[in-house]
This record gives structure tokens, C-alpha cells and sequence, in this order.
């Protein structure tokens, strides 16, 4: 199958090309960046390909069948709507777009068409993740009436001043950014719950002065722009949402002053619980016998963005419908945003 990357920034090659790469049944014939010298250095790293900036020369050429679309938030939505026009299907980097009404132009264009239309909520092909799903559909947490999710870290916001901070880019900060996978995950595993009603607030405090901003080190620095850049975004948020499941509350910060990294999700049923500890294993707590227990099962770990990548070829050729469809994570986009209007607006937002 032949494909083409369309952005080739960190998230490409960190994962999107490697699996590529490792698939057998799939073929880079473009690699595109507005940047030529990136898409350069990918054909010359990778061994194959041409390098082009132009997206469109991608989707001009007829023996493309598919794209990965893995550049910065803004331009997510036009990509894969002319990509899905031009009869192409996609894999689009997480969130969808930078608002659920760009996702729902997405998705409405994604039904005209009918080519595959799939978000990197990679989590969705994560195996702890996948295990918890079984766990709950069996019955082994009992009723799940509380999900809560922490993805709060110390002082990591990334790229300061640049892309990653400023809104009309990225739409969000550490919402919009590390929150869509750990609200993606609650609703996967919890089997993707009608959402009733949203309240939350988001904060932009610690990375406003960026001039003094003190930290230790920043993921994507080199698109920082302390001097001229913009931070109007969320650097913390916390909410609540109430679902026809469980009610979830989240905790997250890119920034916060306390010293510790809280990246995990905590199931909490009337039988059982289950904390994913997020990227890793997880443990349930459960009692038997009369007494307290506590397990850590123990397996073999596969890549999930060489997961999501496999099940997106495999996809198109067999016509299944996969978890990360935007038909499904849509539902996550729409709660962001509830969140953000919440925070906007000092009110609850009502979905139903």
C-alpha cells in the first residue's frame, strides 16, 4: 500500500514512519513538510521516498491510497478533508482538530466520502489498556461509578512560546495536548458512555511570564520562542463530567508547583479497582477469600503506535471499523470543548 507522511516533526518520526517502516504492507512514497529540509532528512534517514511541501502533490497522485497527517493542530481538519476528498484515507494525530465543530466538519465529510477516517488515540492499541477494557466487559471491577484521571507534571511545558502555546494553533494547552488520551482512554475502556453534563476550569498561570519561566528541561524546545512567542493556553484544567457510566474528574497540568509526576487513572468499581499507571502496567485491588489482594499482571508489551499503524492498513483493506474512528472519538472532542466552554462561561454545560 502505498502512503505518504504529511508533517515530519517529532510525532512522525518518533512513530508514525518507524511503523511504517516495520510493516511489510505498506510503502512511504512521500514524506511532506512545509519545512523541505525535514522532509529531506527523512528521505535520507529512511531510504525512501521523495520529499515534497506541498500537500496536495500527495494527493494529486492517484497511486496514494493513504495518509498519516501528523502536523501541528491547526491545519488538521483542512488536511484530511481534502485528503478524504481527493479519496485518500487517513490517519489523523491526535486531538481530531482544535474544536469539536472542526471535528464535526471531519466526521460529516468522512460520511460523504467513506474512506477511512481514524484518529492517533493510540491508547485504543495500548495491551494494559486493551486488558482493562476485558477486565470491566467481564465483570471484575463490578459496577464502575468513578473514574479519576491525573496527568499533571512539574514545570514540562513544551516548546514555550511556540506552537504547543498558542491557542490559535493548538486550540488547548495541557487539555487539548495530554488530556485527550486520558479522557479517550476512560471512555474506551468504560465502553464510550452517553456524556450528560461537563463543568471545568482551566488555568493559564505559570508559563505567562515566560521570560522568567524556570524549569529543568522542555520537550520540543526547539520551537521555543520565549522572547516573541505566545502562551494563551491552559497550562493546568481540572473538571468533572457526568456520564450515563461513571462520573470522571480529572486533574492535569503541564505545569505545576508541586514536584512529582501523577500520570495515571484509577477505575474505581464496587467489586474491584484498577490504577493505569498511563504508558505502563497496572494494578488491581480487589478482596478474595476474605481478605485484601492486590496484582500487578505481568506481559509482553507491544509498541501501540506500531499497533495502530498495523490495524490502520490492515483498515483499509478489510473495510473494519476500528475503536479509533471518528465516529467514536468524536464523543472525546465534544467533552473537551464542554470543558473549555465550562471554564469560559463559570457554568455547567448540559449535553443531553
Amino acid at each position: 500500500m502505498k502512503v505518504a507522511v504529511i508533517g515530519c516533526g517529532t510525532i512522525a518520526n518518533a512513530a508514525h514512519i518507524p511503523s511504517y517502516m516495520n510493516n511489510p504492507e505498506a510503502e512511504i512514497v512521500y514524506f511532506c513538510d512545509i519545512i523541505l529540509e525535514r522532509a529531506q532528512k527523512a528521505v535520507a534517514q529512511y531510504g525512501c521516498g521523495r520529499a515534497v511541501t506541498d500537500y496536495h502533490e500527495v494527493l494529486n497522485d492517484p497511486q496514494i491510497e493513504a495518509v498519516s497527517v501528523c502536523t501541528p493542530n491547526n491545519v488538521h481538519a483542512q488536511i484530511a478533508i481534502d485528503a478524504l476528498r481527493a479519496g485518500k484515507h487517513v490517519l489523523c494525530e491526535k486531538p481530531a482538530a482544535r474544536t469539536y465543530a472542526e471535528a464535526l466538519e471531519m466526521q460529516k465529510v468522512q460520511h460523504e466520502t467513506g474512506r477511512v477516517l481514524n484518529i492517533g488515540v493510540v491508547n485504543r492499541f495500548n495491551d494494559s489498556v486493551n486488558r482493562i477494557k476485558e477486565y470491566i466487559d467481564a465483570g471484575k471491577l463490578g459496577d464502575v461509578h468513578h473514574v479519576y484521571a491525573s496527568f499533571r507534571a512539574h514545570r514540562s511545558i513544551p516548546g514555550l512560546g511556540g506552537a504547543f502555546t498558542t491557542k490559535a494553533i493548538a486550540g488547548g494547552g495541557a487539555l487539548i495536548d495530554w488530556g485527550v488520551h486520558y479522557l479517550d482512554i476512560v471512555m474506551y475502556c468504560c465502553g464510550d458512555p452517553k456524556v450528560k453534563t461537563v463543568t471545568g476550569e482551566t488555568f493559564c498561570k505559570l508559563g505567562k511570564d515566560m521570560k522568567n519561566y524556570t524549569y529543568v528541561d522542555m520537550w520540543a524546545e526547539q520551537s521555543s520562542d520565549k522572547e516573541n512567542g505566545t502562551y494563551d493556553v491552559d497550562d493546568s484544567v481540572t473538571g468533572m463530567i457526568r456520564t450515563e457510566g461513571p462520573v470522571i474528574t480529572l486533574n492535569g497540568a503541564w505545569a505545576q508547583n508541586i514536584g512529582e509526576s501523577e500520570t495515571y487513572i484509577d477505575f474505581m468499581g464496587d467489586k474491584g479497582g484498577i490504577r493505569l499507571h498511563y504508558g505502563s502496567d497496572f494494578t488491581l485491588y480487589t478482596t478474595e477469600n476474605g481478605a485484601l489482594v492486590e496484582y500487578t499482571p505481568k506481559f509482553k508489551m507491544r509498541d501501540h503506535f506500531q499497533n495502530e499503524i498495523d490495524a490502520f492498513i490492515d483498515c483499509i483493506k478489510t473495510g473494519r471499523k476500528l475503536p479509533s474512528h471518528i465516529d467514536t472519538v468524536i464523543i472525546t472532542a465534544e467533552m473537551m470543548q464542554a470543558i473549555y466552554d465550562s471554564a469560559e462561561q463559570h457554568h455547567e454545560i448540559d449535553l443531553t
